[in-house]
């Protein structure tokens, strides 16, 4: 109140956020979303990336060259190399050698990869989004809908191809994106915090697995089936799978990748994000939405396969700090691969047999995540 009597107006001109500049006037004005994604490639640790992208490789090259099937390390790299543009190497690969290398192996890999890009890039966008590094990609009911699903379709077998598409993974993703759903309308209509989402998405996901069990019970003939399903399992042949997925992590990918920079403001709380410009509901919604996505497409082609989601991302947190414009893009590099790493645990460990994926991720997902939880206990209270 001025001494004229006249009530003063609250400042509502925003803060400057990370990634925009101020103009003349002291507002501000957003870069481009190419300036944007040019400034902010640079941010990365350099040390970092260079040491992402070498485990990537290595994982992958370790994943192409282990099979039951001998192949030696100078074939690969020699039928790899040919494949390049301008290269021409005889790698001395016989024809049924070339095939379980390119039809097999191959594309077992590269769906790894894809998969564990997809789940860890899923958890940094659930841990900005609800402001918790323990988030997981699972929490809106996402694997208990995708589960129903599969076993629906294993159940009644209902096995129609679709291209690509096979009606588990069909059934599977749908049922994924319903949970969220309804998840959401729940949310919507008790409220829009993140608490009344996060306790949606457990009613939903219990009541889902409800349904899952009866149907298991109901159909018993199939539990074995279903269960390999359920603990995880890449698939051995073909690009098909390959083809559902790497759309949804292109461009799902990419709007986590340009949301960075508002889940970094989002840490600071929901007020203090509206006070500097940031529409809070819409970039969590975008967020939940486009990681919700990436985790429904990863189950539909790999069944559910845990602490990927929730591991790396929080490991690359406590190694290169807590800024998501370095979280979301390295969780996807590490998230790649870690699991490509597992899948060659998962072929070895009982070899000439198979663990389900799953199963491994839990072994080095859980106790590993038990001692990041003892030695950052302080951060974390």
């Amino acid at each position: 109140m001025t001494s004229s009597g006249v009530p003063l107006r609250p400042l509502r001109r925003p803060l400057p956020v990370p990634g925009e500049r101020a103009v003349g006037d002291g507002s501000t004005s957003a870069e481009s979303p190419a300036a944007t994604a040019t400034a902010t490639a640079f941010l990365l640790p350099l040390p970092a990336l260079t040491l992402s992208l070498a485990i990537v490789g290595l994982a992958a090259l370790i994943g192409v060259l282990i099979g039951p099937a001998e192949i030696s390390a100078r074939a690969v790299i020699a039928d790899l190399l040919d494949h390049l543009p301008l290269i021409s190497i005889d790698s001395g690969l016989d024809q049924r050698q070339s095939v379980i290398l390119w039809q097999w192996r191959i594309p077992r890999v590269v769906l790894g990869g894809l998969v564990g890009s997809a789940l860890a890039m899923a958890g940094a966008g659930y841990q900005g989004v609800f402001r918790n590094p323990l988030a997981a990609p699972f929490l809106l009911g996402v694997a208990a809908g995708a589960g129903l699903g599969a076993t629906i379709a294993i159940a009644f077998d209902l096995r129609v191809g679709f291209g690509p598409i096979d009606t588990i993974a069909l059934f599977a993703f749908c049922g994924a994106l319903g949970a969220v759903a309804v998840s959401s309308s729940i949310g919507r209509a008790a409220g829009h915090s993140s608490a009344v989402l996060l306790l949606a998405g457990v009613a939903v996901a219990s009541f889902l697995t409800a349904i899952q069990t009866f149907l298991m019970q109901r159909r018993s003939d199939t539990l074995r089936e279903v269960y390999a399903w359920v603990f995880g399992r890449l698939s051995t042949s073909g690009w098909g799978d390959i083809a559902l997925l790497a759309p949804y992590v292109a461009v799902c990918g990419l709007v986590l990748m340009m949301h960075r920079r508002h889940l970094d403001v989002l840490r600071l709380g929901e007020d203090e994000a509206e006070v500097l410009g940031v529409d809070t509901r819409r970039v969590r919604w975008v967020v939940l939405v486009a990681a919700s996505l990436l985790t429904a497409a990863a189950v539909a082609v790999s069944g559910i396969i845990a602490f990927v989601g929730l591991v790396v991302p929080h490991v690359v947190r406590l190694l290169v700090g807590s800024s998501y414009r370095v979280v979301v893009p390295l969780s996807g590099l590490l998230g790649a691969g870690f699991l490509m790493l597992s899948d060659v645990a998962a072929r070895s460990v009982v070899s000439p047999g198979e663990l389900p994926i799953g199963v491994v991720t839990a072994f080095i997902g859980a106790p590993f995540f038990v001692v990041v939880l003892w030695t950052s206990r302080k951060h974390l209270a």
